[in-house]
C-alpha cells in the first residue's frame, strides 16, 4: 500500500474551500458530480455517480475532513485526510491519501490533481 501527499494553496476563504469539499451542489459545480455528500460524520458519500464512494469518519468544520474511500472493487478502504488552514487570504489544503493499492497509486496521484483538487481550486478561486 502506498501513500500520497499533496499540498494546495487556494486564494479563497477557508469556508469556501470547505464548502467545495462537503457541499454536493458545489461539488457538482466543479466537476465531481453527480455527487452525494455533506459535512457530517457518518455520511456515506459518492462522487462521479458512485465511481468513488465511502464515508466521512472525522469532521471538524473548516479544519479537517477524514474519509474512508473506495474505488472499483477494493477489498478495504483507503483513508483520505484533508487538513485545512488559513493565512493572509490563502487556504492551504494538505491532502494525505493512505492505503492506496500500489497498482493504482500513480493514476490516483494524478487523478487528485487533474480531476479533484485543481478543478476545485480553480472553481473556488473564480467564485471568490
Amino acid at each position: 500500500m502506498n501513500a500520497i501527499k499533496q499540498k494546495y494553496l487556494i486564494k479563497a476563504p477557508i469556508e469556501k474551500v470547505w464548502e467545495a469539499l462537503t457541499n454536493e451542489k458545489v461539488i457538482n459545480s466543479w466537476g465531481g458530480g453527480p455527487a452525494r455528500m455533506d459535512g457530517k460524520k457518518g455520511t456515506r458519500f459518492k462522487f462521479w455517480g458512485g465511481d468513488i464512494f465511502g464515508e466521512n469518519t472525522e469532521v471538524v468544520p473548516n479544519k479537517k475532513l477524514v474519509q474512508n474511500w473506495y474505488a472499483g472493487k477494493w477489498d478495504k478502504p483507503s483513508i483520505v485526510t484533508f487538513d485545512l488552514s488559513y493565512k493572509n487570504g490563502v487556504t492551504a489544503v494538505n491532502l494525505t491519501h493512505t492505503d492506496v493499492p500500489g497498482y493504482e497509486a500513480k493514476d490516483i496521484e494524478m487523478g487528485w490533481k487533474d480531476y479533484y483538487m485543481i478543478p476545485l481550486k480553480e472553481f473556488v478561486e473564480k467564485e471568490n
